[in-house]
């Protein structure tokens, strides 16, 4: 389908979307009509009002259809006199793709390159251009790789796909947006039924009289039927738009491995999602990993950490680039899955470019250290730059878990308070070991239905692995606070408790591995036949001391 076509289509489709809430109107109407003019005066003015009802919604979600301006997503601008190689392999590119440059380039801090165009009157008439390119892309490709992402993006701009986005973006935005009010006002609409259940239920219930059951069933059921009626809609003109959207991306990848080579764009179209696992994991262990403490790295390093996990497992991430994503592909993805695309370009005949811009795609960034930094600067919010910035990644991880483990609140913590009614102590808890309560105490952990009706050695087998891993949590923050433990970072592995020795006491002479001490002696603690005596005897080998804590960090 070319792009006449498709514009058109897509303009039909959002003329449709905007008839759709006027013929729901008009239908409504003709009921109300015929009702006046066949049903007796009692019934018609029932079904008026539920008429009525039918149209408030409807009414509401026509004004819903102006689709608000776009905000720019959040990124570091960079300039030609900023990064002149990069400007100019962007626009050698664009020139073999035969398209028009970007006027603007943004790097981002994700694992995506998108391009974007303010195109006006629905897209009929070009306008200012933007590329977006993720810095953990850099980090993570190659040259050559690199090329063909750019290429890719570029081959959507020589396709209209961008001007036609403009038609069939607004489209989406505009129904996901509609829908999502007819959700949330019923929604609203029952938690306000339910809570006013609730209240007469508590009325009869202070009378001494019988309570009714909440029932929500039927609040807001207007407002669903609307969600519905726009969501079949809404299904239709996603199948119709993104079967197009798919076609779009073979084209471009098929434009990338003209211009970048086939071996470069089928290793990019792999790497692409390790790069996005890698990254998914890297911000949830060490890009957030200061939060709680409000403890930032060095300047540079936020994104820069990445980096240097890249270069520390490359072992792990090589079994990742041979598992291609091969998942069910939904009715509404725009994108084809990477298997097929990967599989399509390895087709293709083989080129002569196969040692071609072998060297990392970071390097076409003037100062690599200078970006990373002022990209910190430009997506960190105000509240998170005013973080304490650390000496190094393991004295944040130290600050980060130290304060963790002040605040460590398991279920074994909560289980405790409710059956002591007393402080969710350390020594509490060994007191009541060796009271022998700690299958009762147990028994108040959250459990499974299956785990409540087990019995005897059923049932501690079912807890044992909860037991134990909140029992040995106690046990690290109980070496923390008496600052008895060294956190050993590492970019290859989970960080690591070390014990450090306690002047004037028997722990070992050089720091040893917490778990290889005490393991042992949190699985004696929670055998069938619970001995605390190891766990504390290790306790015993560290004297209480001032606690490791930052004190000074700014929030």
């Amino acid at each position: 389908m070319g792009a006449t076509s498709r514009a058109l289509r897509a303009l039909l489709l959002l003329v449709g979307f905007h008839l759709l809430g006027v013929l729901l109107l008009a239908a409504l109407a003709g009921a109300d009509f015929l009702l006046y003019l066949y049903a007796p005066s009692g019934v018609a003015a029932k079904l008026y009002f539920v008429s009525v009802l039918l149209a408030i919604p409807l009414i509401r979600g026509m004004v819903m259809l102006r689709t608000p301006k776009a905000e720019e997503m959040p990124g570091l601008p960079v300039t030609e006199a900023d990064e002149p190689a990069l400007w100019h392999t962007v626009r050698e590119l664009a020139g073999q793709v035969g398209t028009r440059a970007p006027s603007r380039i943004l790097l981002t801090p994700d694992v995506n390159a998108a391009v974007a165009e303010d195109a006006r009157l629905l897209g009929l008439l070009p306008g200012p251009r933007r590329l977006y390119l993720g810095v953990p892309l850099l980090q993570g490709l190659t040259e050559a790789q690199l090329r063909s992402v750019l290429a890719h993006e570029l081959g959507h701009y020589s396709n209209a796909d961008t001007r036609l986005a403009a038609l069939t973006v607004r489209g989406r935005a505009q129904i996901v947006r509609t829908i999502g009010h007819f959700e949330e006002r019923a929604g609203k609409t029952a938690a306000r039924e339910q809570a006013r259940q609730e209240k007469k239920n508590a009325k009869a219930t202070a009378k001494g009289k019988k309570t009714s059951e909440v029932d929500t069933r039927h609040a807001g059921v207007t407002y669903r039927a609307m969600a519905r009626i726009y969501t079949a809609y809404a299904k239709l003109y996603m199948r119709a738009t993104l079967t197009g959207a798919r076609a779009q991306e073979y084209a471009a990848d098929a434009a990338a491995a003209r211009i970048a080579g086939q071996a470069a764009t089928a290793s990019a179209l792999r790497e692409i999602p390790v790069l996005d696992a890698a990254f998914d994991y890297y911000a949830r262990h060490y890009l957030t990993l200061g939060q709680d403490a409000a403890l930032l790295p060095p300047r540079g390093e936020v994104f820069g950490g990445f980096g240097q996990m890249l270069s520390a497992r490359q072992l792990e991430l090589a079994g990742l680039r041979a598992e291609l994503p091969t998942g069910p592909l939904s009715p509404y993805d725009s994108h084809p899955p990477i298997a097929d695309r990967v599989h399509r370009i390895e087709a293709l005949p083989a080129d002569d470019r196969t040692d071609e811009g072998g060297g990392a795609a970071l390097g076409l960034l003037s100062d690599p250290g200078r970006t990373l930094t002022a990209l910190e600067d430009a997506v960190l919010t105000e509240e998170v730059r005013r973080f304490r910035r650390t000496a190094d990644w393991p004295e944040l991880l130290n600050g980060s878990m130290t304060a963790q483990l002040t605040d460590l609140d398991t279920p074994l913590h909560r289980a405790l308070a409710m059956y002591t009614k007393a402080s969710p102590t350390l020594p509490a808890l060994l007191g009541l070991i060796d009271d022998g309560g700690l299958w009762q105490l147990a028994r108040r952990l959250p459990l499974s239905e299956e785990a409540k009706t087990a019995k005897g050695r059923v049932f501690r087998e079912f807890v044992r692995p909860a037991l134990t891993e909140s029992l040995y949590s106690m046990v690290v923050a109980e070496f923390s606070a008496r600052a008895r433990l060294r956190w050993e970072f590492s970019w290859e592995r989970p960080a690591i408790p070390r014990l450090l020795p306690a002047p004037g006491g028997t722990a070992p002479s050089s720091d040893v591995a917490l778990n290889d001490l005490a393991g042992p002696a949190v699985a004696a603690a929670v055998a069938d036949h619970p001995d605390t005596g190891p766990l504390r005897a290790l306790l015993s080998s560290a004297p209480t001391g001032p606690a490791n804590r930052e004190t000074d960090s700014p929030r």
